[in-house]
């Protein structure tokens, strides 16, 4: 009876002992599988290390740029030809040359005609048009009159204020005097512009070649 008793007892151990270690294992099988899994996920997500940051494209915006450009095109606006043509006009007059001061008004004109717009700032462009406008008219007056060397010369005191607020509103690249003379119009007075400090009237020509004086130099830029 005492060895049937141990004999039960050795078989209950040894059935206990292999419910223990099956559970083990299962456990180490589930942590095991649970390990590969963890593996896995973290090999399939992308480390902080490895993120691509988006490349950054930087572009000027087309109204910027065509800003810039506007500003690039003005610094090359010059009244440097249109100067000149009226000094020649105005050297004319003063010689009494009618002829020749009817060319240089045709030239004048050319030369406003070929003003290409794009160059003017935009802030002075509603000013410059008044201005443009007015001096072409005095140009063409002045070129489709020769042989009248009066009209001709009205047309300049108009021609030569246009001159004097185009310098006043883009300066001149050379120095100019502004001279004065009291007597043109009736007494009301004209002025224009010269390349000499020397005063040679053109409202007057030889009759009162040096009526007038220096009102302001203007230095060129």
């Amino acid at each position: 009876m005492k060895n049937v008793t141990l004999s039960i007892i050795a078989v209950i151990m040894t059935f206990v002992t292999v419910s223990c270690n099956q559970a083990s294992n299962k456990n180490e099988q589930s942590s095991s599988d649970t390990a590969v899994v963890s593996q896995e996920q973290s090999a399939s997500q992308p480390k902080e290390d490895d993120t691509v940051a988006a490349p950054v494209v930087s572009e000027t915006p087309s109204g910027q740029e065509a800003k810039a450009t506007g500003k690039e095109e003005a610094k090359n606006f010059s009244i440097a030809p249109i100067v000149t043509d009226y000094l020649s006009l105005k050297n004319a007059l003063a010689s009494d040359n009618d002829k020749a001061a009817a060319n240089a008004g045709k030239k004048l004109l050319g030369t406003l005609n070929k003003v290409d717009m794009k160059t003017i700032p935009a802030d002075k462009h509603k000013e410059f048009m008044e201005i443009f406008e007015s001096a072409k008219e005095n140009a063409e007056h002045i070129g489709e009159n020769a042989g009248k060397i009066d009209h001709q010369r009205e047309h300049l005191a108009s021609l030569s204020e246009d001159l004097k607020d185009l310098v006043s509103l883009f300066g001149t690249s050379q120095t100019l005097y502004q001279d004065h003379c009291p007597m043109f119009n009736d007494g009301k007075g004209a002025v224009w512009f010269s390349e000499n400090k020397e005063i040679k009237n053109p409202y007057y020509g030889s009759k009162m070649i040096s009526c007038g004086k220096v009102q302001q130099t203007i230095n060129g830029k």
